[in-house]
């Protein structure tokens, strides 16, 4: 008897140990949003009962939704690589054919079959299939792409019309907003999800130098969910989402659209001139950090400084100048540079806009014409490259290049590219972007590629990728 007594105090002390453990780790647990954000090849997740709630807001989704559905396509992405058999194979760049298939989702934009994606989601593709809500399937053609923007435009063919979704103001949106996202998440067709807007003007790292502010809501998006509409209670397109921030790689709250405003202009852009068109002030920013309030004396945390305006620039020529503080661009309020690159985005080249600063405490309008920014990409490469001004030469102590203004992948970007200059490709002289695209257009997609760059510590550089 004093056996099972002694055996049944211990299962008792057991037990109270085991939950006094478990209640101490799970009171202890550490944030798990503290891992850089990551793009999907296949759009992100986000999990929200909101019908309840939305029910006892009297706001109904179910209009916005059957709109929505019929104009979010599934996309079929598939890639053929060559995979090498042997080490000849492997430094000639052949080897076996070997299909891949990815998959992702596009939104009609358009009753003759123009479809917005992102451009992760078709990336690299051999051939596209697009499947409709109600399973028509068509084989799509890529129109054009924007790596910096991550936006695609594709084209279906059919007698008749499709069903799409009208534009929305993506700048009108406001944080607290309910919306929609609609695409096909592990190849789940037609999935529709509810969330609110829960911010504006976010900056993501493999985003960074991207003309892109993003859209961030709490709507589930995840592997799949790429190209996928985000849409408010009218059934409006006012984001592309793109990514999410996890480190499951599965949704945790956190998601990204690409406004509709800076989607439209992009696909616009590539219609009309066959490549995007972007419109700059000619600055150069600076943070409004504690060291630079101390240096000035500003008072102002909020607004982009500038640090130093671009000779020749629409921004020098309007007045503009070094130790301005940018506070609206055409009324809309500018607290951060997420903000200023998310509205130029949007805008062209010899556009006219309002830039009211503060100068000496007092602030000051001035009608800036944008310039064009002139860059190309080397998507062999992952990098985008501009043309230099003389000045520029000048300050590397060489006769011509072009520089690299970012990379275009998170995996580039590891490499710290930014402000090389690429004098030779394939031994041939680079004095601007033309000769880039010229060089690039020229070369066999499978042959060896050669760099001749000089380092930002002045150093000349040659590599060959193959």
């Amino acid at each position: 008897m004093k056996q099972n007594f002694q055996l049944l105090v211990v299962a008792l002390l057991s037990g109270i140990l085991t939950l006094g453990g478990y209640k101490y780790l799970e009171n202890s647990k550490t944030s798990p949003f503290t891992t850089p954000l990551t793009t999907e090849k296949s759009v992100p997740f986000v999990q929200t009962n909101f019908t309840g709630r939305a029910a006892e807001m009297d706001t109904d989704f179910t209009q916005a939704a059957e709109m929505t559905v019929h104009a979010v396509v599934h996309v079929k992405n598939i890639t053929v690589s060559h995979q090498p058999t042997n080490i000849f194979e492997f430094f000639q760049g052949g080897g076996r054919p070997r299909a891949m298939i990815g998959s992702g989702s596009g939104v009609i934009v358009s009753p003759d079959g123009y479809i917005v994606t992102n451009n992760h989601v078709i990336a690299n593709a051999s051939s596209l299939e697009v499947t409709l809500n109600d399973n028509r399937t068509y084989t799509a053609k890529v129109i054009g792409a924007d790596p910096s923007t991550d936006i695609a435009l594709l084209k279906i063919e059919e007698e008749g019309e499709f069903p799409y979704l009208p534009f929305g103001d993506s700048d009108a949106v406001k944080v607290g907003e309910w919306v929609l996202a609609v695409g096909n998440p592990f190849n789940l067709t037609s999935t529709v999800t509810a969330g609110i807007i829960s911010a504006k003007a976010r900056n993501l790292p493999q985003f960074e130098g991207s003309p892109l502010s993003f859209i961030q809501t709490d709507a589930a998006v995840n592997r799949g969910n790429s190209g996928g509409a985000l849409v408010n209670t009218r059934g409006e397109l006012i984001g592309i989402n793109t990514a999410i921030t996890s480190e499951t790689g599965s949704y945790v709250g956190y998601a990204f659209a690409v406004p509709s405003n800076n989607a439209r202009k992009v696909i616009e852009d590539i219609l009309e001139y066959g490549n995007v068109q972007r419109g700059i002030l000619g600055i150069r920013v600076g943070s409004l950090n504690s060291e630079l309030i101390k240096h000035y004396g500003i008072t102002e945390t909020q607004g982009v400084f500038i640090g130093d305006v671009e000779q020749g620039s629409g921004a020098e020529k309007a007045g503009l100048k070094k130790g301005d503080i940018i506070k609206k661009l055409d009324g809309i309020q500018i607290n951060q540079y997420a903000d200023m690159s998310g509205y130029l985005g949007s805008k062209r080249p010899d556009d006219i806009i309002n830039v009211t600063v503060l100068r000496n405490g007092k602030e000051r309008d001035f009608k800036v014409k944008l310039s064009k920014l002139e860059t190309t990409t080397i998507n062999e490469l992952g990098i985008e490259v501009k043309n230099m001004n003389p000045e520029e030469l000048k300050s590397k102590n060489i006769s011509h290049g072009v520089m690299v203004t970012r990379a275009l992948t998170p995996e580039i970007s590891q490499y710290n590219l930014e402000g090389i200059v690429i004098t030779h490709l394939n031994d041939e002289v680079v004095k601007n972007i033309s000769d880039v695209d010229r060089i690039m257009n020229n070369k066999h997609y499978r042959s060896p590629l050669k760099m001749t760059f000089v380092d930002q510590q002045g150093k000349t550089n040659t590599f060959i990728f193959r």
